[in-house]
């Protein structure tokens, strides 16, 4: 299976991420992308990019070094309504939208029941497109429930490359069992390295190993081909 687009990276904007967008543009050509996301941390993120920056996205070229550049955002869940740390109007100008949980941004885990509630809200919100990681043991959820909503509202989940090997350890059995929920309910699914710097472009062996032995299907891989991830996203080609 072939992934031609890494849709889920971090400049600097992010606050702890090492890497300028044009960095980001030169890793993805080098290792042969067809696209990348920018998708820096929300506001609420400690040392994260104020709410203008996701405003400003629009002086980013649309295409640098013959990558095509997806403006995103991976917004924190902050409320257990699913309610992100960015208005919808911001919402509506981004051309990919994650969401998902992180610590010291406003909403603590509160078990699995209502975490699960609070990620279910989200999904039901049409301007998030993607919930990032949601094999964060740190924020258990339940796997059945999250993947049976995520194909019933055509939310992607996503399989983090970087939880297998730099970040959210203890991920591994967490995204297994998601992954055979999401081939269970042919769930939307989207591969991210998390990269955080622009030598991690790119990288996705790990979730690629986890997927194939899911036996999950190449077309519920959104970003498997450059058209069929458009057709996700609701753009032109």
């Amino acid at each position: 299976m072939k992934i031609i687009a890494d849709m889920h990276t971090h400049t600097i904007s992010s606050g702890h991420a090492y890497s300028t967008v044009n960095e980001l543009a030169a890793s993805a050509a080098e290792k042969g992308l067809q696209a990348f996301a920018i998708t820096d941390h929300g506001p609420a993120m400690p040392g994260g990019p104020h709410i203008y920056h996701f405003g400003a996205m629009r002086f980013i070229p649309p295409e640098i070094r013959g990558v095509r550049v997806f403006v995103g955002c991976e917004a924190n869940i902050v409320n257990i309504d699913g309610r992100v740390d960015l208005p919808e109007d911001y919402l509506g100008r981004l051309e990919f939208v994650m969401a998902g949980f992180h610590e010291f941004c406003g909403f603590d885990s509160q078990g699995t029941a209502l975490n699960t509630k609070a990620l279910v809200n989200a999904m039901r919100n049409p301007a998030i497109q993607a919930i990032s990681h949601p094999g964060n043991p740190a924020f258990p959820v339940d796997y059945e429930i999250i993947a049976r909503e995520a194909a019933i509202t055509g939310t992607a989940l996503e399989i983090n490359n970087s939880s297998f090997n730099i970040s959210r350890c203890g991920s591994r059995p967490n995204c297994e069992k998601l992954a055979q929920e999401i081939k269970r309910f042919n769930t939307p699914v989207v591969v991210g390295s998390d990269a955080h710097i622009s030598q991690n472009v790119g990288e996705f062996g790990s979730a690629l190993e986890v997927i194939l032995k899911a036996g999950i299907a190449e077309a519920q891989v959104i970003n498997s081909s450059l058209a069929k991830l458009m057709a996700f996203l609701g753009l032109p080609d």
